[in-house]
């Protein structure tokens, strides 16, 4: 997937985020030009181009080890760039200290002070700023009142839950005023019902607080809920960046088709074959027809990768694809048929929950909803036209 390095389309500028500033400050649009990051041999950030508008809150997402936590700390001053350009507000700051690139960092592993009480952790920064002892009390008090931690402030860090920690690391880095927020993967140490509440709070924080965020995660739900739009990335190069629902229907290569969505797109090897009806799309165990402008260029025989997402697929006696069920996950509302073509091809079905269940072991026949196809490059993997 290296071959798929691309430009990032212009950041969005129209929406009234753009427009508001954080305690009177001009907020910073964070420009990634060229950036590349090496390690010996490991090349961690390819030649990032990328651009964070102000006032959004841009996710950075991929599998562990595609170098989105690295272009982070580059950002935050932690990590030297190799080559290329990072600039905040129009400067660029490659060579400025970390402490005079006015961002502040959410850390997965809160980096509370343990022998510091809630209220002292909170106002740390502030005592670094040197700002006097009764402002200091007035910023703690206020950023306390809107996460909620005024019950705390007395605490130490151990007496806290994982959520309440979490908040006090926001607090911190919220009491700042910082041009940039700059947050890695700052859930993943909370059990799933709090970490539902939580990236919902940060997203409403972040709407009132209007600062330019910067968001890590591999986990797609966040980027899908939190993110004003998302940048994923896979081995040190950016794959595509656009607003969640358009990522989700128009992926640009099969690694963001098959990463993104839960379960991600189903990928189907294929060959453009002629048909009775004309020219069809091969697959192991039946084919599909194809519409006349989804038919890729060279013609009968080209290898292509069918892309369908599991809501696109359905059990039909009629339909045109044989399988055979290998499992059923039944998850409440819904459930997913996992079954395999004769090639071995894995194919989900999402299904409601209340429609009649297949066995383990099943022989069936799967329908493909026309609208849902997704057609990518055979030996590139990018994407082709989609069949309408």
């Amino acid at each position: 997937m290296r071959d798929h390095r691309r430009r990032c389309p212009a950041p969005p500028r129209a929406s009234d985020r753009t427009a508001r500033s954080a305690g009177g400050r001009r907020l910073a649009e964070v420009r990634f030009d060229g950036v590349t990051k090496r390690y010996d041999d490991v090349l961690a950030v390819d030649r990032l181009d990328l651009a964070v508008a102000d006032g959004e809150l841009l996710v950075l997402l991929g599998p562990s080890g595609c170098g989105k936590t690295t272009a982070l700390r580059m950002v935050a001053g932690l990590e030297d760039l190799t080559a290329g350009t990072i600039s905040i507000g129009g400067q660029v700051v490659n060579d400025v200290d970390p402490k005079d690139r006015d961002v502040a960092m959410v850390f997965q592993s809160y980096a509370l002070y343990p022998h510091l009480s809630v209220a002292r952790n909170i106002e740390f920064p502030l005592r670094q700023r040197g700002i006097d002892k009764d402002e200091r009390t007035r910023m703690v008090a206020e950023v306390a009142t809107t996460l909620g931690l005024e019950p705390y402030l007395a605490r130490k860090p151990a007496q806290l839950s994982g959520g309440q920690r979490q908040r006090v690391a926001l607090a911190r880095a919220i009491v700042r005023s910082p041009q940039v927020f700059l947050m890695d993967e700052p859930l993943s140490n909370l059990d799933a019902a709090l970490r539902v509440q939580t990236r919902a709070d940060i997203v409403s924080l972040q709407d009132r607080l209007g600062t330019t965020t910067l968001y890590v995660t591999h986990d797609q739900v966040e980027a899908m809920t939190m993110g004003d739009r998302i940048a994923v990335l896979d081995g040190g190069v950016l794959q595509q960046v656009a607003p969640p629902q358009d990522l989700y229907a128009r992926p640009d290569n099969v690694f963001v088709a098959g990463f993104l969505g839960s379960p991600g797109m189903n990928l189907v090897p294929a060959t453009v074959a002629p048909g009775p009806g004309g020219t069809e799309l091969a697959v192991a165990g039946g084919s599909l027809s194809l519409p006349t402008s989804a038919i890729p260029e060279g013609g009968n025989g080209t290898p292509v990768t069918l892309g369908i997402r599991p809501e696109g697929l359905r059990l039909d006696p009629a339909g045109p694809v044989a399988a055979t069920v290998t499992i059923v996950e039944l998850l409440g509302a819904e459930a997913h048929v996992i079954c395999h073509l004769g090639d071995g091809t894995r194919l989900v079905i999402r299904q409601e929950s209340s429609v009649a269940r297949p066995s383990i072991g099943e022989a069936v026949r799967v329908a493909v909803d026309a609208g849902s196809v997704h057609l990518f490059d055979g030996a590139t993997g990018r994407r082709l036209g989609t069949p309408r």
